[in-house]
């Protein structure tokens, strides 16, 4: 998506951090939804915060060579196209739109709001 067709009071994006902290931090929680954002070998990749396989908090889990591993298991999923390490039993983990636009970092999450 061109960052021109996107706007900040479109339904659905929502601004999370700028991009200088997600560089600095690796991996962001957003505020208020069941959402990370990653920074991935100079991309930006956003994702859903449980592990799709036994439901683990993937925010505390770590980013290396395109994937983010799992904290409580071996498994590790591609953050190019959400697919698990091969033989686990798991559906692929959900990816998000994103836009950066003036170094501010934008997902399309218009999904329930969580309680975390």
């Amino acid at each position: 998506m061109d960052d021109a067709d996107v706007r900040a009071d479109e339904p659905g994006w929502i601004a999370v951090c700028d991009l200088a902290r997600l560089k600095a931090e690796g991996i962001v929680r957003v505020a208020g939804r069941d959402v990370l954002v990653i920074w991935n070998e100079g991309a930006v990749v956003a994702c859903e915060r449980a592990c799709p396989h036994e439901q683990a908090d993937l925010g505390l889990g770590h980013v290396a060579e395109k994937r983010l591993f799992c904290p409580r298991h071996a498994a590790s999923f591609d953050l190019r196209n959400g697919a698990i390490t091969a033989g686990w039993p798991s559906p692929p983990l959900r990816l998000y739109p994103v836009l950066i636009r003036e170094e501010q970092v934008w997902i399309e999450a218009s999904e329930r709001r969580s309680p975390r």
